[in-house]
């Protein structure tokens, strides 16, 4: 097994890759594969940092079309994370790895408000943590929230776990002759108007230097793989 090509990442998974085969919510066996995975990486000596969306439950941006207050929406948005992240911190924790849930949104009587040095302390001490919660605040992504707390806790890549092995020019599931990309530039990516992040989360990952590795979660190993560079993966780079 290679040493690991990173230090520090955070691993940034959408609540739809958490659904499996399931219409709303998550499936439990793929949340115990997924922390399975987690706590093999952290195995290598990487210090993880997890950030979790909620579209498996609910995302701001559609609700908000049905008449709800967008801001109103978004929090909404932001307790479906939280949802999430103690549901992963306790399958992390039952794979046999320490974790830690931090929430951006306080509160206190469920999980750990987010402080960066509080962050930075768990993962110096070999804790996993889960960020729920986003930003804290309405009209930012789970994709920008993960690169702003990328930077915060000062990792050396962004690694984004979807349903998909790399970035393609187009949906592979509905076209079978998309191109796959090994290697691309931020700015290519952007260019190329590939939905691999938005741009929100484009620049702030540009602006810290930070690689950004799409990968499958439904590979066995996919994010020890990914650590050392390894796998079927896009490489993202400033």
């Amino acid at each position: 097994m290679g040493k690991p090509a990173y230090r520090r990442v955070l691993v940034k998974v959408s609540g739809e890759a958490l659904m499996g085969g399931e219409h709303i919510g998550f499936d439990p066996k793929v949340l115990a594969h997924f922390a399975k995975d987690l706590a093999d990486a952290r195995g290598l000596g990487v210090e993880l940092a997890i950030m979790v969306g909620g579209g498996n439950f609910l995302r701001g941006a559609t609700i908000a079309v049905s008449g709800i207050d967008r801001a109103t929406a978004d929090q909404m948005g932001m307790l479906a994370t939280v949802i999430n992240a103690l549901a992963l911190g306790d399958a992390i924790e039952k794979a046999g790895a320490a974790a830690r849930v931090m929430s951006a949104v306080p509160m206190p009587t469920i999980c750990e408000p987010y402080a960066r040095q509080r962050g930075l302390k768990h993962l110096s001490e070999g804790r996993i943590v889960v960020l729920g919660g986003g930003t804290g605040n309405p009209f930012f992504t789970t994709d920008t929230s993960a690169a702003l707390r990328a930077a915060e806790l000062q990792c050396d890549a962004i690694l984004k776990a979807t349903n998909v092995d790399g970035v393609y020019d187009a949906d592979p599931k509905k076209n079978p002759k998309a191109k796959r990309y090994d290697r691309l530039t931020h700015d290519e990516a952007l260019a190329k108007n590939l939905k691999v992040m938005d741009a929100a989360a484009f620049a702030l990952a540009r602006d810290a230097s930070l690689p950004i590795i799409v990968f499958s979660i439904r590979r066995e190993g996919a994010i020890a793989a990914a650590v050392r560079g390894e796998g079927k993966l896009t490489t993202v780079v400033p």
